[in-house]
């Protein structure tokens, strides 16, 4: 996309600006330039963050395609640029530019691989399971994105905290962080300071994803006879 696009689409927003609510009508698509935005959806009573989406990322493109109200709610996370695109040129896009439409169909695919990861992850019955099977799972992907698959004697660092492991896998943050606490005593996860890890304000280390893997398999085992 041209610089002279860039500058006409483009628009500064300051943290905490609500981009769309779930219900809402589709009238625009977004493109994140620099930044993040959080998707989130109402579970239950409360509003779960789905999805933290960095730069170089969009969305809202479905209510456009669909015609469909919003399926979750958009916040900007830290003071971000994004390119807002509305219906029509979004169609000329896709009519103009084979790339774009490809990379949209990948991107969709892989939603949805996730989007059914995650209801198979909010279907295991244990609270126990449910965490490691998440961690497991963000740790899979940290080692793919670093071209190690398979690694299962990598160490791997999760910038994530307690409330972000709860919203992933729909658990109250003090449950999630009390399982958090047990896996710690037995050594499957640190936190980024006891790893010394500097600069960051938040995470944990997976020491040995192989043994969190032999962890899983025996929670597989136990569940059909109780938690540990």
């Amino acid at each position: 996309m041209s610089e002279h696009l860039i500058d006409r689409f483009a628009k500064d927003y300051e943290p905490g600006t609500v981009l769309f609510r779930e219900g809402d009508p589709g009238d625009f698509m977004y493109v994140i330039q620099s930044g993040s935005v959080e998707i989130r959806r109402e579970i239950g009573e409360l509003e779960r963050v789905l999805a933290v989406l960095p730069a170089g990322e969009f969305f809202g493109e479905m209510a456009l395609i669909n015609a469909r109200p919003r399926s979750a709610t958009a916040v900007v996370r830290e003071p971000s640029r994004l390119l807002v695109i509305e219906p029509r040129t979004f169609e000329a896009m896709l009519r103009g530019r084979v790339e774009i439409a490809v990379r949209l169909i990948r991107t969709l695919a892989s939603r949805l691989e996730r989007a059914n990861q995650q209801i198979e992850l909010l279907l295991l019955p244990n609270a126990n399971h449910r965490v490691v099977q998440c961690l497991r799972r963000m740790a899979d992907e940290q080692i793919a994105a670093a071209g190690a698959a398979g690694a299962a004697d990598s160490a791997v660092f999760l910038p994530v905290d307690a409330n972000d492991l709860a919203a992933r896998v729909a658990l109250p943050p003090h449950e999630v962080a009390e399982i958090l606490s047990r896996l710690a005593q037995a050594r499957l996860v640190m936190t980024a300071d006891e790893a010394g890890i500097t600069g960051a304000d938040k995470g944990f280390v997976i020491p040995e994803v192989g043994r969190l893997l032999e962890f899983l398999e025996f929670l597989e085992l136990r569940e059909r006879y109780g938690s540990f």
